[in-house]
């Protein structure tokens, strides 16, 4: 006696299984949109510069120690402007 399972198994591919993947890469061709968008007004040495400022600002977080430690990240940023 052979019965037909009543619930989709993963090897039929019903929509439902492909939702979660379509809405994944909408999501990062969406950020990675966004993130081109925003880096458009920047010049070519504000791009390179980006990095050194933010881990410069993340430094400058840390009480005490982190205006000091982010002399050379600043430094950095000012060299390629």
């Amino acid at each position: 006696m052979t019965t037909s399972p009543s619930r989709d198994t993963p090897t039929q591919r019903s929509p439902r299984y492909l939702t979660p993947r379509l809405s994944t890469h909408l999501g990062r061709a969406a950020s990675a949109i966004a993130l081109a968008c925003l880096a458009l007004p920047l010049d070519g040495c504000a791009v390179v510069a980006f990095p050194c400022r933010v881990a410069s600002a993340t430094l400058k977080i840390v009480p005490l120690v982190g205006h000091p430690a982010a002399v050379p990240f600043d430094a950095c940023a000012a060299a390629v402007d």
